[in-house]
């Protein structure tokens, strides 16, 4: 029988390790010091132990190796050995970190370990050590002094059904020095005759000889997965019988035989393929149910209509009507549940976020309460990986520069403690991400002079507050005094926002000076599929997407203002707005000039709004959207292209483009 390639497992390996690292990482933040929460404790231990048996299993010895010291650590935590304090919850938190980019080296095939991990490792060996002397964990300083191990490895007779394979084993320790196997023996209590061998079995063990300077802990990383699934003795060839390490692992209530990783399903979800880009999904059994009983409609309807066509009559009319509708609802149905496997909470996202604020106000020697809310809230992988980077700069603009210090705040009668709240919520076919503190808020003053020193503004030039906080989104705008390491409140805006739109989505913000700030994201669901309204522009269609249309409707001329530099206005519901002739912005022939015969499509974005003139409104449609600049070059005031219902091509409206043209018109 052939090895089992183990490759095959090590994204599983991965993605798995590092969700155990997010489990260690927020019950470590739950962990207060002094604290014997026990269940906390043992989830920890439970991550740890889980990354190392993993990491044993598929060769990554200095992932096993290093964890192997922080869960000794652990196991005197949850022995009550050791006590809970401030300074061994920082040291396990930076073991996260460290793990974390251990693993990443690992998935890229990179050299694994680095002087940070060896200096961290280093600090956990001597602090295990100091309080237990001649332990396990010792015996990695003590390596040195050994010129290789004498391993006597006894298998259960239930270790192959356990998933573990011998020869892995070996293969291991071969990685880590010169691997001798002195004789392979049979157990005492092996089947005498050849029939009564149950093939499941295992009935053999080995003595071995692995030569080389190799530290204690790599060998025990390699064997530790085998809890309660064979007999182990470990000794220093140097060392005499009587100095021999017994590791005897049978399974107990305590410690149990821990499920294997490779390949091993979790209730409720499964992997799905990987990716183009290398990523993968974990999809609810639920959400591929659904796609299959779909599949299953879908190929009715099809062999419905088949049968039709091939013996069609006019009699058969209301039929094919009906096969027709079917598949038009079926189609839509199927669409939703693929849609809905690439839906992913948002939790995954703010789960980072308790980690940064704790981080934050160690640094920054302020208090925070975080609140999480709407974490189950769903939206498409590809906007949930991309909106990460924008809600870590708001969350960190916000205790930096929005939260005020304990004595600032107690001295302007608010709690000693600044609260950040984190918000998600569908709303329409949007999600809305909402970023509020209870600080300081927004310094308007200070905005307007700095507005006015940049040339932003003039003199005398009344302001509302609306249009004070859109200033903090202007590129490079900043009114700190000097640079930190931190961003600044306003340092970077420019950046959220071209972010946020680059997502179709749109962020503004709302302060009340003295009583804190609220950044509101509102983005698409997906990415994939809009809902657009089809317009003609002479012999070309355009879609605009649904959810920045305000209003359409027509204009009179005398409605219609001429400004300087040939642009044009309208009057709109108490404010004048810009005209965008889209056959003069995308140069397209034989299009309607005059204004009263056009239709007007009023648009907005990030509180801004312009008139699209187009010649007629065609119909809403959902549209799957496909990338210009992949297949040809970027162009500004189009986000994409797409297939219309007749079977042309029609481009979709860059709704931020737009407006940006609007703008700069408007200036001219």
């Amino acid at each position: 029988m052939s090895a089992v390639d183990l490759t095959q497992f090590h994204k599983t390996f991965f993605d798995e390790s590092l969700e155990g690292l997010d489990a260690m990482e927020a019950a470590l933040l739950e962990l207060d010091a002094g604290s014997s929460d026990g269940e906390l404790v043992h989830t920890i231990f439970r991550a740890a132990h889980s990354i190392k048996g993993g990491a044993a299993t598929f060769g990554f010895a200095d992932v096993a190796a290093f964890t192997h010291v922080a869960e000794s650590l652990l196991e005197e935590v949850r022995s009550e050995r050791r006590a809970v304090d401030a300074e061994l919850i920082e040291l396990l938190l930076r073991s996260v970190d460290c793990l974390r980019a251990m693993l990443g080296r690992s998935s890229a095939g990179q050299p694994v370990s680095d002087a940070e991990s060896e200096t961290l490792r280093a600090d956990l060996v001597r602090l295990v050590s100091g309080e237990q002397g001649e332990s396990a964990v010792a015996g990695t300083a003590q390596a040195a002094a050994v010129s290789g191990w004498e391993i006597v490895f006894t298998a259960l007779p239930h270790l192959l059904r356990t998933g573990n394979d011998p020869i892995r084993l070996f293969r291991e320790l071969q990685q880590l020095g010169k691997l001798e196997v002195v004789r392979a023996f049979i157990v005492d209590g092996a089947p005498e005759h050849l029939a009564e061998i149950d093939p499941t079995s295992c009935y053999l063990g080995w003595a071995l000889h692995l030569h080389g300077n190799v530290p204690r802990a790599d060998i025990d990383a390699v064997f530790d997965w085998l809890d309660g699934d064979c007999e182990l003795v470990i000794k220093a060839l140097a060392e005499t019988p009587a100095a021999a390490t017994v590791a005897a692992v049978p399974a107990s209530p305590a410690n149990p035989p821990q499920p294997r990783p490779a390949g091993a399903g979790r209730s409720g979800g499964e992997s799905a393929p990987t990716s183009s880009e290398g990523g993968s999904i974990r999809v609810g059994i639920d959400k591929v149910d659904a796609l299959i009983n779909m599949m299953g409609e879908l190929v009715i309807t099809q062999s419905m209509l088949s049968d039709i066509g091939e013996k069609f009559e006019l009699s058969q009319l209301a039929r094919l009507r009906e096969g027709l509708v079917h598949l038009e609802r079926t189609t839509r149905e199927l669409q939703e549940s693929v849609m809905r496997i690439r839906m992913l909470p948002i939790g995954s996202v703010f789960n980072r976020f308790p980690r940064l604020v704790h981080d934050l106000e160690r640094k920054l020697d302020k208090r925070v309460k975080l609140e999480l809310h709407g974490e189950g809230t769903e939206l498409d992988k590809t906007v949930l990986e991309k909106i990460g980077d924008p809600l870590v700069h708001l969350v960190r603009n916000a205790i930096d520069h929005g939260l005020e210090s304990p004595a600032q705040r107690k001295a302007a009668g608010k709690s000693e403690t600044g609260t950040l709240k984190l918000n998600a919520y569908h709303e329409g076919g949007n999600i809305v991400v909402q970023i509020s503190d209870d600080g300081a808020g927004l310094n308007h003053a200070a905005i307007v002079a700095k507005a006015k020193q940049r040339g932003l503004i003039n003199d005398g030039q009344e302001l509302s507050d609306a249009e004070v906080a859109e200033l903090i989104f202007q590129p490079g705008f900043s009114t700190a005094a000097q640079a930190t390491d931190l961003s600044g409140r306003g340092v970077g805006m420019d950046v959220v926002r071209r972010n946020v739109r680059d997502l179709g989505g749109s962020v503004g913000v709302r302060s009340v000076t003295g009583n804190g700030s609220t950044f509101t994201i509102t983005l698409p669901l997906t990415l994939a599929i809009i809902d657009g309204l089809v317009t003609a522009v002479g012999e070309e269609r355009y879609i605009v997407p649904l959810i920045s249309i305000v209003e359409s409707l027509r204009l009179r001329a005398d409605m219609v203002r001429k400004i300087a530099g040939g642009g044009e206005v309208f009057r709109f519901r108490d404010e004048y707005l810009p005209i965008i002739r889209l056959h003069q912005a995308f140069g397209c022939a034989g299009a309607i000039t005059d204004i009263e015969r056009g239709i007007v499509v009023v648009i907005e974005q990030d509180a801004r709004r312009v008139g699209l003139l187009v010649d007629d409104l065609l119909g809403q449609q959902q549209a799957v959207i496909k990338s210009l600049e992949a297949h040809y070059q970027r162009v500004q005031g189009i986000s994409g292209a797409t297939i219309v219902s007749d079977g042309s091509v029609a481009l979709i409206v860059d709704v931020g483009g737009v407006v940006q043209l609007g703008l700069r018109s408007k200036a001219a």
